[in-house]
């Protein structure tokens, strides 16, 4: 790669700003009209399933050819051709009249999305110069904000159509980011990579070898994959728990929306907090500790006092922001970074997917959270151990150098 300086620093946080926008709404703002428009083509519960599990499978399939289709493209060109891919989702998706060209629209949304999902850590990474970590930090923040502002569109339109208004609302945010992406990919050039780019400390290795044989590599996609799977469990069950337990809709409402806030501000903190922190794989244990209080507090007290429970699983989930901020701060080489981005996330998406089936299947057996809440709680013990090695673990450029 030859042009890493060319993107000044305004461009790039607004770049990244944008594009971290764009990471979760155009999916978040299905849910709360996914009703209405399986009501408006007169599908059923089968199709809903199917779009409710599009995001973690093509999180894990197209995140595995994101970083070979950069190799070819470069990164900021293939992240345009997302966000492009990705707006003619989102522009055409709710005016269609057959319920299979939804899906196909939906399934180019999350196409979309999913490939900036893998390779901007590595573009800020390899952009990003002395403000890689307040790009980190921009970039973690606004992604759970962009999770928990995506279904309060709905709230802004009223009327038979409005679910298909609220959908359409995110393409225009999709529409600013290509605008200002397609900018910055005709200043970047082809911009991926090359192992013998110059990186400070980085050095020269004569080759590279599997990720798979780097155990800092392995642990972080069993960390990622494990936190994204608690994710996924609360934002798809959290409610539903606190239903059962005898609270009203509202209340469930409420609590979900405290874990999203939680997350952002540390999706925000978390990066400035790795690069001043000695010891960062304290951070692993300490969040899943008050992930797994969270649980078990639900448990022990049926439920009582439930938006504290919700705060603390909130700020569990800060083990997402930490598990992000380690694909740069354990690399040093913009090519490792997208290697491992490209190889954390989307192993790490087919783990998470797991979660909220298995909770599903668990609950239909035993019409009851008791079990459930102890398997969460117990899960966390296992993340903090996994975090912890992922945390403390040395370079991964040496651990997958091959010496001559």
């Amino acid at each position: 790669m030859n042009n890493r300086a060319v993107i000044p620093a305004a461009l790039a946080f607004i770049a990244v700003f944008l594009a971290a926008i764009n990471l979760r709404a155009g999916i978040s703002s299905l849910a709360p009209v996914l009703g209405d428009a399986l009501a408006a083509f007169g599908s059923g519960g089968s199709i809903a399933g199917v779009i409710t599990a599009m995001p973690g499978l093509f999180f894990a399939v197209v995140g595995l050819v994101a970083v070979p289709v950069a190799t070819r493209l470069g990164l900021s060109r293939t992240l345009l051709v997302g966000m492009v891919i990705a707006l003619v989702g989102l522009a055409a998706r709710p005016w269609v009249g057959a319920m299979w060209l939804f899906l196909v629209l939906t399934a180019l949304i999350v196409a979309g999305i999913a490939l900036a999902n893998v390779l901007l850590p590595a573009w800020i990474k390899s952009h990003g110069g002395r403000h890689v970590v307040a790009l980190m930090a921009v970039y973690s923040a606004i992604l759970s904000l962009s999770g928990a502002i995506g279904p309060l569109s709905i709230l802004l339109f009223t009327g038979p159509g409005a679910w298909r208004w609220a959908l359409f609302l995110w393409a225009g945010f999709s529409a600013a980011q290509v605008a200002v992406w397609a900018v910055v990919a005709a200043r970047a050039g082809f911009d991926f990579p090359s192992v013998s780019s110059p990186t400070p400390g980085a050095g020269t290795p004569a080759g590279l070898k599997s990720l798979w044989r780097s155990r800092t590599a392995v642990a972080l996609m069993l960390f990622f994959g494990l936190q994204s799977m608690h994710a996924y469990v609360q934002m798809g069950w959290l409610p539903k728990i606190l239903l059962d337990y005898g609270h009203p809709a509202e209340t469930a409402s409420v609590a979900l929306a405290l874990v999203g806030g939680i997350n952002a501000v540390g999706g925000f903190a978390i990066p400035f907090v790795l690069d001043r922190l000695d010891r960062i794989y304290l951070l692993p244990l300490i969040f899943a500790a008050i992930m797994a209080t969270g649980y078990l507090g639900i448990w022990f007290t049926d439920a009582a006092v439930p938006l504290l429970w919700a705060a603390l699983l909130g700020i569990g989930g800060y083990c997402f922001p930490t598990a992000i901020a380690l694909i740069p701060a354990r690399t040093r080489a913009p090519l490792i970074t997208a290697r491992l981005s490209g190889f954390v996330q989307p192993y790490g998406y087919l783990i998470a997917a797991a979660g909220p089936f298995l909770v599903g299947v668990a609950y239909q057996i035993t019409l009851d959270w008791s079990l459930i809440l102890a398997a969460l709680g117990a899960s966390c013990l296992l993340m903090a151990a996994i975090g912890f090695f992922a945390a403390r673990g040395g370079d991964i450029d040496d651990e997958i150098a091959v010496q001559v």
